[in-house]
């Protein structure tokens, strides 16, 4: 199929009105992309922008931004350029560092609901390909990148995916295309490099279709990949749904792989890091464990609890700095360091309050409502609330006496003491005090 037929018909398939960005190195790849896309929105009318990432790792960088902005100008695009930190020392390699810092700059600019194109070609394809496999890699990661998915509520596509290079090559020769080329793809000290420039052309010398071959091979993958979240998903209903909390004695009927798949599925569902597959097998390997064992298993981007015969799979948990406190009247926003949390408290009396919130200490006791006063860790126990989350509570306090007890990251309120009423709550309705919280851990 002709490129400029193939490209009118990815965006004929956007729905009318979605902005679609491009996002544009000012490499061939990306300039050629957005030429194309250009053309084929006079056919088939649809927001264009164009979305530049400044990285700033090289002198040239500057020239790149130049050439995105002449070429811009010339097809009468809007161009946006976001400039980036790439943290070196974050322990990915200069290559992961500086796509995670991409992705972050897409995801400030592309507003859910719009398209970001990217312009990752065959070869590239046939060079992920590879990198997984030589890396050890399962079916997800041999299946390379997606031609569409969906990613934090905007949609990823990659209309060249399917293409050759020398055929981007030829067209953009056609066209009489200008572009820049980036010095850093020269640096076979980078892995995709020492592909591109040493592997693959060897294994074209002997196998003339070897791009394509392994561009296949990925596809295949991919298609595994998604018979195997199928299964995932009917052995996460079978278990009761819930990604964020599975039953330890139900994960223990499948087998090794099965259970593996599954933790790496809710991971994946949940927006979670996968485990690594060593981090993976220390986890199994203690879903046995006691109950009273404190079983976790941290990796980057997620870690795992087991509590109560159930598997928690759960972010991070973020600390407030030492000594924070902050003075609340319960009806305006509650800021906190983490961020704002969505709650109100107030006297059922309607009298004005006067709330210091402040983290749970120990120690701390509520009058409830036909009650009396009871032991705040006693209460939190009989409520079913795990011990990572009791650490991150917060108490809202009238003068020195607790009044409630705040799951900042829930917003909820888990008790209330005797005359404090939840005058709001996320979910539209308040929670009875001493009732138990909505799915804690997650």
């Amino acid at each position: 199929m002709p490129l400029q037929r193939r490209i009118d018909h990815a965006l004929a398939a956007t729905p009318p009105g979605r902005c679609v960005w491009v996002a544009l190195s000012g490499g061939l790849d990306s300039s050629l992309l957005l030429t194309l896309t250009a053309a084929a929105c006079r056919r088939h009318p649809r927001p264009l922008r164009a979305l530049h990432v400044h990285h700033g790792l090289q002198p040239a960088a500057d020239g790149f931004e130049r050439h995105c902005r002449r070429l811009c100008s010339r097809l009468g695009v809007p161009l946006f350029v976001e400039g980036v930190a790439v943290d070196r020392a974050a322990g990915q390699g200069l290559e992961g560092a500086a796509r995670e810092a991409r992705y972050a700059a897409f995801a400030r600019r592309v507003t859910p609901g719009e398209s970001l194109w990217l312009a990752q070609h065959r070869d590239d394809q046939a060079e992920t390909f590879l990198l997984a496999a030589l890396r050890g890699s399962g079916v997800r990661g041999l299946a390379g990148m997606a031609a569409c998915r969906e990613w934090r509520e905007r949609r990823l596509e990659r209309p060249l995916l399917g293409v050759a290079r020398s055929t981007l090559e030829a067209e953009a020769g056609c066209r009489g295309l200008a572009w820049v080329a980036d010095p850093s793809n020269d640096d076979q000290s980078l892995d995709r490099n020492f592909l591109r420039h040493g592997v693959l052309p060897l294994l074209a010398s002997r196998w003339p279709h070897a791009g394509d071959a392994l561009s296949r091979s990925a596809a295949l993958a991919g298609e595994a990949d998604a018979l195997l979240a199928e299964l995932a998903d009917l052995d996460l209903e079978r278990l009761g749904g819930d990604p964020a909390r599975l039953p330890v004695a139900g994960l223990e009927t499948l087998s090794g792989p099965r259970r593996r798949l599954l933790v790496r599925h809710c991971c994946a569902r949940l927006g979670l890091a996968r485990p690594p597959a060593r981090r993976l097998e220390t986890l199994l390997a203690q879903l046995g464990a006691g109950g009273d064992a404190e079983v976790r298993v941290a990796w980057p981007g997620a870690e795992a609890r087991v509590w109560r015969g159930r598997l928690h799979l759960l972010a991070p948990a973020e600390s407030l700095p030492a000594g924070w406190q902050a003075e609340w009247d319960g009806h305006s926003p509650l800021v906190i360091p983490l961020g704002e949390v969505r709650v109100a408290l107030g006297r059922a009396d309607g009298a004005p309050a006067r709330l210091r919130m402040v983290p749970r200490q120990g120690g701390e006791r509520l009058r409830l409502p036909g009650r009396g006063r009871r032991d705040l860790k006693r209460l939190l126990q009989e409520l079913g609330v795990p011990p990572w989350v009791r650490e991150r509570l917060l108490v809202a306090r009238a003068g020195d006496t607790p009044v409630a007890v705040l799951d900042p990251v829930e917003e909820a309120w888990l008790a209330l003491a005797e005359g404090w009423i939840s005058r709001s709550a996320p979910a539209g309705s308040p929670r009875p005090a001493g009732s138990p919280p909505p799915a804690p851990g997650r």
